[in-house]
């Protein structure tokens, strides 16, 4: 039987301190190297001991974070920054302590990896690595023939060793038996045993032993390690092996008297070890941090080390406070040795259902099952304390709990939640269910009653949440409140029936709307209860009633936040990617698309409103709506003729959209270069047709940036009284853009301020026009960088599928630039590119303008159609003129 060494390894009571920070991943980096100078700086200190038992330990890093958060990738890069690779991160700090020899090795502890994982399969990955060092390890060599020999009888060393996984993956493994077998013979020498290492290694170990015990001179060597003689005369096995890493942490701190050599270990896939149902391998793996000392362990895993907690004791070697100071919480703040990558994990979820119900020490839930009532959870201590009743009771009907019992919402959640409510709040929790977030007011409306009592009692109970920031709708339950309400079995006596449901979620929808129309026109209100109420005439297939006035003043202050609700928490009529089946469900897929269309290639936003248009479910107010932005993708996408039967069908229905078709036709106009057409339109147009805008996108073209300017500025203000944030910004754009060409200086504020007003918005094109604007402010600066800056913007346009209106338009701010700089060379490329831009008609006159600037009579072969306010010769000089203007201010 295996001897009780714990008890020799025991170790004394210290006093502890953490700190818990939230980390990216430089900060990490940082505090991983802070963690490893820490590290060595302790270890080389004169009165460090290995053999010190009772020291507490302070050479663990633990870094946690939820599945998925980039652990793995982290503790690779790790390795990477140890082993000074080239994929090291570059902003990673590096050590300073060059004079020191550091061996690292990373072991996956993942089952899916590593799903023979034995304990043996650390240690001996960490003599692998060591191999590097080209020295044997004779104390722990030692130990390990032993342990093999035992293992693996009959077998020769290297075949015995090849049978780890971890052989191939470590290049220095190789050299491991030859080390070995060098620490034999010089044993074997020492002790003068007769014949070759093969024949006297059965007696190796009980002559050395005896030697040791004798202090003969001949092993003086290996008598310093003190527990070497012991440690060999046991049983082999895992038990006496793990305590061998006292063994190899001695044979290291033995070679390092010169140069000290660091292992840094990095284990990854920590909870593949913490969740096996026992805290068996996790003993023997924390008794090897334990035990060397001089080595530094980094950890990465999706829950917190618990080494620290003192309630383990039993089941680990060395657990509490003064064991593990940097692994235990400090007055000050968290753990300062666990640090969070992301989200925490459930963890506090498994150890309270771990703890909750165990026998002889040991879970009775299983880990399977714990991983299911945490997951479903969400954290929630109610759902886990039915949890734990629901185990008990089957249990008690003498059957033994399988994961598939918990595999589902527990109606017993709805019914314990229910019944210290009275009648008034259960209803309200029921209404509360249907929404995503709701006050006590919308909550009440949604019960269908006439007095906020029973919400104002309900909102103050655990299973609501409460974010104060949220000035509109502060409350909202649990996620694993709300799944149990609105998907479990309610068996109450006055359980709601399906179309009590329907009432309920018609109230909302109505009191939705009513907290819309009363209050004041404020951005958040309106995205608010559009998302809210999308959701439930999508679940419900309620009629649109509002949400026809609320979509229209979504789209009229193009800020284009995203909009799609979440999924369905029961089946909806429409599921995501299916086809469309309900006006709600077509409205929700419009509005989306719009939104999704300031990051898609506009083809995809012309597919999809195509298949809405299609659908024939929306009302005509709203099909207006799909068939003008319909419209605007094919322009943006070149197709001339397809936009203005779109804007003209829309001008036909005289609807909430006829002014903005009407400024489309106006747009294609002046696309075409028929500008008086544009001019007579865009007077029309007022404020709903953005009559401002469109007159300084008649005017500027003429080659009279002054004039544009006033009318983008007073289409800016106009915006800024009617609150409308997207035209501001738009206008704004346009401002800038044409300021660039007369007065750098003054574009430089009308850039500011455009960016400063993008921030509230989401408008790419629009961004890509103050980017515009910025190239025309610098045109004519020799060497500075235009020409990339022209190739990156060309393809942010192209990759937005906004070629056929914005690509031009960027060739035509080049060919400032080369006019300027009067480079004939790249002005000819340029304008042979604006004439292959334009050869589809749309923006032909770009190419007269750029001649214009340069001074140069216009190709024979180019019959412009273009009918200017002006004539040719006045819009020629004005153009030069700016040209000419641009070269002296620079000079």
């Amino acid at each position: 039987m295996t001897r009780d060494w714990q008890a020799e390894f025991s170790s004394n009571d210290r006093g502890l301190t953490r700190d818990e920070v939230f980390a990216d991943r430089q900060a990490l980096g940082q505090a991983i190297t802070t963690a490893l100078n820490e590290h060595i700086w302790r270890i080389t200190q004169p009165g460090f001991d290995i053999g010190d038992f009772e020291q507490p330990r302070d050479n663990v890093l633990m870094l946690y974070g939820v599945n998925g958060i980039g652990k793995s990738t982290l503790s690779r890069k790790a390795l990477a920054t140890f082993a000074d690779t080239p994929d090291r991160p570059a902003h990673w700090p590096r050590s300073t302590w060059p004079q020191v020899r550091l061996c690292p090795v990373r072991i996956d502890l993942s089952r899916s990896s590593n799903p023979d994982f034995r304990f043996d399969e650390v240690l001996l990955s960490v003599r692998f690595a060591l191999a590097a060092l080209g020295r044997p390890l004779p104390a722990f060599d030692l130990l390990l023939h032993r342990y093999l020999e035992r293992m693996h009888p009959g077998e020769q060393l290297d075949e015995r060793l090849k049978r780890s996984n971890a052989y191939s993956r470590i290049s220095s493994a190789v050299n491991l038996p030859d080390q070995m077998q060098s620490a034999l013979a010089d044993v074997a020498q020492a002790l003068l045993l007769p014949g070759t290492v093969g024949t006297v290694v059965g007696q190796l170990g009980t002559t050395l032993v005896r030697a040791l015990r004798e202090h003969r001179s001949s092993v003086r060597a290996l008598a310093g390690c003190r527990m070497l003689a012991g440690l060999l005369e046991d049983e082999p096995g895992l038990e006496t092996l793990s305590f061998g890493a006292h063994l190899l942490a001695w044979d290291i701190a033995q070679l390092g008297r010169e140069r000290p050599v660091v292992p840094v270990v990095l284990l990854d896939a920590w909870e593949d070890v913490s969740d096996r149902g026992n805290r068996d391998l996790e003993r023997l793996l924390q008794r090897v941090v334990w035990l060397m000392p001089n080595a530094l362990f980094v950890i990465t895993g999706q829950s917190r080390l618990r080494w620290a907690d003192p309630t383990l004791a039993g089941q680990l070697d060395h657990t509490g406070p003064a064991d593990w100071p940097g692994l235990a919480d400090r007055a000050s703040g968290g753990p300062r040795r666990q640090l969070l990558i992301g989200d925490l994990s459930p963890e506090d979820c498994d150890d309270y259902l771990a703890r909750r119900l165990s026998r002889a020490g040991q879970p009775l839930i299983s880990a399977p099952i714990r991983q299911i009532i945490t997951r479903r959870s969400h954290g929630l201590p109610l759902y886990l304390h039915l949890a734990v009743d629901h185990f008990l009771a089957i249990q008690g009907h003498g059957r033994e709990p399988v994961p598939g019992d918990f595999e589902h919402e527990f109606p017993a959640l709805v019914e314990r939640m229910l019944r210290g409510l009275n009648g008034d709040e259960r209803d309200v929790l029921r209404g509360a269910s249907l929404l995503d977030a709701f006050s006590v007011a919308l909550a009440t409306a949604a019960a269908g009653m006439d007095r906020e009592a029973a919400a104002a009692r309900l909102v103050r109970r655990t299973l609501v949440l409460t974010d104060p920031a949220a000035p509109l709708w502060p409350h909202y339950l649990h996620k694993a409140v709300r799944a149990a309400v609105r998907a479990a079995a309610d068996t109450s006596d006055d359980s709601w029936t399906p179309r009590d449901w329907d009432r309920a979620a018609e109230r909302a929808f109505r009191a939705l709307g009513d907290e819309l129309a009363r209050g004041p026109r404020d951005r958040r209100t309106l995205v608010g209860c559009l998302r809210q109420g999308l959701r439930l005439a999508r679940d419900f297939a309620l009629e649109l009633d509002w949400l026809s006035d609320a979509a229209f003043g979504y789209v009229s202050d193009s800020v284009w936040e995203p909009l799609a609700p979440p999924a369905p928490v029961l089946p909806s009529s429409a599921p995501d990617g299916g086809p469309l089946a309900t006006p709600a469900d077509a409205l929700v897929e419009t509005l989306s698309t719009l939104a999704r269309r300031q990051h898609e290639h506009r083809e995809r936003t012309a597919e999809r409103l195509a298949a809405v248009l299609g659908s024939g479910l929306l009302p005509a107010a709203l099909h207006d709506l799909a068939c003008y932005y319909l419209a605007k993708a094919h322009r943006d996408l070149g197709r001339g003729a397809d936009s203005r039967l779109g804007m003209e069908r829309v001008i036909a229905g005289g609807g909430h959209f006829a002014a903005a078709a009407r400024r489309g036709l106006a747009h294609l106009d002046r696309m075409a270069g028929n500008f008086p057409a544009a001019l007579e339109t865009a007077r029309s147009l007022g404020w709903a047709g953005r009559h401002h805008r469109v007159l300084g996108e008649v005017w500027w073209p003429q080659g009279e940036p002054a004039r544009a300017a006033e009318a983008f500025e007073a289409a800016r203000t106009e915006a800024e009284q009617h609150a409308v944030a997207g035209e501001a910004a738009t206008s704004q754009s346009m401002l800038a853009f044409v300021l660039a060409f007369t007065d750098p200086l003054r574009a430089d504020d009308a850039i500011d301020l455009a960016e400063h007003l993008l921030r509230a918005v989401d408008l790419r094109a629009t961004g890509l026009n103050v980017a515009l604007a910025a190239l025309v402010r610098d045109a004519g600066t020799p060497g500075g960088g235009l020409d990339d800056r022209i190739g990156r913007l060309r393809a942010e346009i192209d990759e937005a599928g906004l070629a056929s209106v914005l690509a031009a338009t960027l060739q035509l701010a080049a060919c400032f630039h080369y006019a300027v700089l009067d480079d004939p060379t790249a002005l000819a490329a340029g304008t042979a590119r604006l004439r292959e831009l334009t050869q589809d008609g749309d923006f032909a006159y770009y190419l007269d303008i750029a001649h214009f600037m340069a001074d140069l009579p216009l190709p024979p072969d180019h019959p412009t159609g273009t009918r200017w306010l002006d004539t040719t010769a006045q819009t020629r000089t004005r153009w030069r003129t700016l040209v000419t203007t641009r070269r002296r201010l620079l000079s």
